[in-house]
């Protein structure tokens, strides 16, 4: 149990302070795809499909599925937010706001092709609000506190670890619920407004909507192939589709120029 909760505590901390660290080094386009990535559903899968059902799994899969909407009106409103409020204020209200969305999205009908409509139209409309906002996308000029980054991280993995902890003790659908839970973004958030100020932090989590094709990618593998092929070949399919995800994002991300309003507010 205790090797378990390593894992999950390391995976945490190691990915939020490598995306705080992307952030400063490579700027926040690449950074909000990184924040994007498996971070806490892939440890707590992983375990899930060892310690659980494969209908338990795939019930808890469409649930994170589902769960993704909720997360997308976390990044949203934080960006929305974090323009006027400060760092506590912002990430406190858009987490307040997950709550009920996550409970809304969690009775939704139909399996995952019904899901991945609503979330595709979800992000379409996302998407088109935060590029209307020509918000800064250079690269932080600001040199990296480590110690600072490694207690975050640390606070981090042990706020997983204590929610992954209690979930068997739930329906799989509001374990898969309870699993995306975005702490990760949301430590990212504060941590990076925090340190390197509100716009860095609003541009990285607009971009961490896009980024979220990845997780996107993972719970739907995982839901649709969990109760047809083996938990182990399962897992590796899912993280493979994430991964290749996050990959042509970060390629995409590296060969586009950076638009003419990101570069106006960069100078400015």
């Amino acid at each position: 149990m205790l090797s378990i909760l390593l894992v999950k505590w390391l995976s945490t901390a190691i990915v939020v302070i490598g995306v705080s660290v992307a952030v400063v080094r490579l700027g926040p386009k690449l950074g909000g795809v990184l924040a994007g990535t498996p971070i806490v559903l892939g440890p707590g899968y992983f375990f899930m499909l060892r310690e659980q059902p494969s209908a338990f799994v795939a019930d808890a899969a469409l649930g994170s599925l589902h769960a993704m909407l909720a997360t997308l009106a976390f990044c949203l409103s934080y960006v929305l937010l974090a323009g006027r409020w400060g760092a506590l204020a912002s990430v406190a209200l858009a987490a307040a706001l997950w709550v009920p969305v996550a409970a809304a999205v969690a009775v939704l009908p139909g399996g995952v092709a019904l899901a991945l409509a609503a979330i595709g139209l979800g992000m379409i409309l996302a998407l088109r609000l935060m590029n209307s906002l020509g918000l800064a996308r250079s690269a932080v000029s600001a040199p990296l506190h480590w110690g600072d980054l490694l207690i975050r991280g640390a606070l981090a993995g042990a706020i997983v670890c204590l929610a992954t902890a209690v979930l068997d003790d739930f329906a799989p659908a509001v374990s898969g619920v309870a699993l995306s839970f975005p702490i990760g973004m949301l430590t990212i958030a504060l941590t990076l407004h925090q340190r390197y100020g509100a716009e860095v932090a609003r541009a990285t989590l607009a971009d961490t909507q896009l980024g979220m094709l990845s997780l996107i990618a993972f719970s739907a593998v995982l839901a649709s192939s969990v109760e047809s092929l083996a938990s182990v070949f399962v897992f590796g399919l899912s993280l493979a589709a994430s991964l290749l995800v996050s990959i042509l994002l970060w390629f995409l991300h590296s060969i586009r120029p950076e638009s003419p309003s990101s570069a106006e507010a960069s100078s400015a």
